[in-house]
C-alpha cells in the first residue's frame, strides 16, 4: 500500500476486534514513534492491552468498543505542540493503516484519568489515537468543496498542489469540521485555522497530508 492509498482508505474506526497487535507490528510502531520524538521534540506513547481507558459513559457515547490500544500525543506545552501533535499523529496513523490496521482520533470520549501515558510537569497530554483491527474500516466521511478550501480554482493548480489538497481534504478533522484554508502564494503554501475543537491538532494533521503526497516542506 501506498502513502496515497492509506489515505484514501483510512476512516475513523471506533469498534475493534479483540485480536493482538503481532509483535513484528508493536516493535515497527515503537521504532517509528522514536524516530518522531527525535524529530519533533514530542513524547509521544504506545500503549498496548489497556482495557480501562475506553470504559464508561464516554467511551459508551464515543461508541468505542474493545479498543485496548492507543497512542498518546505528548509534549512540553508550547504554542506549537498541538499543530505537531497533529502532524506527527497524522504520520502514524498512516503508518499503521499501511501496517493493516484501524486507527481513531480521540479528543474528549476516553478516561484521561484512566490513560497509562506518562505526563510530567510542564507537559500535556493533547489526544490520543486508539489502533487495533477494525470489525471494519470505516466509512468516508462528506467533505467542503475544494473551492471553499483554498484560494486557487482547481483548474489553475499546479499538478503538486492539486494532488495535496485532494489529500488535505481526505485528512480527519474533529467532529468533520474542517477549519482550514490554503492559500497558494507564488510558491509558497499558507495555511490557517480558524477557530474550533482541536483545530490546532486538525491543522498539523491537514499539513502532513498536504506534505507527504506533494513533496512540499512545512516547518513546524
Amino acid at each position: 500500500m501506498t502513502i496515497e492509498e492509506a489515505i484514501k482508505a483510512r476512516h475513523s474506526v471506533r469498534q475493534y476486534k479483540t485480536d493482538s497487535v503481532p509483535e513484528g507490528i508493536r516493535e515497527a510502531l515503537l521504532n517509528e514513534i522514536n524516530q518522531c520524538n527525535k524529530e519533533s521534540g514530542l513524547r509521544i506513547q504506545a500503549i498496548f492491552d489497556d482495557p480501562d481507558c475506553f470504559t464508561g459513559f464516554l467511551a459508551h457515547y464515543g461508541k468505542f468498543k474493545n479498543a485496548h490500544n492507543y497512542i498518546a500525543l505528548v509534549g512540553t506545552e508550547s504554542d506549537m505542540l498541538e499543530e505537531k501533535a497533529g502532524y506527527y499523529g497524522q504520520r502514524l496513523v498512516l503508518f499503521l493503516q499501511m501496517k493493516g490496521l484501524n486507527t481513531c482520533w480521540v479528543g474528549g470520549t476516553y478516561k484521561k484519568g484512566k490513560c497509562r501515558a506518562e505526563v510530567s510537569s510542564g507537559e500535556k497530554l493533547v489526544c490520543i489515537i486508539a489502533f487495533g483491527y477494525g470489525v471494519n474500516g470505516g466509512v468516508a466521511r462528506k467533505t467542503k468543496p475544494m473551492e471553499k478550501l483554498c484560494n486557487v480554482p482547481e483548474d489553475k493548480m499546479p499538478d503538486w498542489f492539486k494532488k495535496g489538497m485532494k489529500a488535505a481534504m481526505l485528512a480527519p478533522t474533529a467532529i468533520n469540521q474542517q477549519k482550514f484554508y490554503v492559500e497558494l502564494i507564488g510558491e509558497e503554501v499558507k495555511f490557517t485555522s480558524k477557530n474550533g475543537p482541536f483545530s490546532k491538532v486538525d491543522l498539523g494533521i491537514v499539513k502532513y497530508n498536504f506534505e507527504v503526497v506533494s513533496n512540499y516542506k512545512f516547518e513546524l
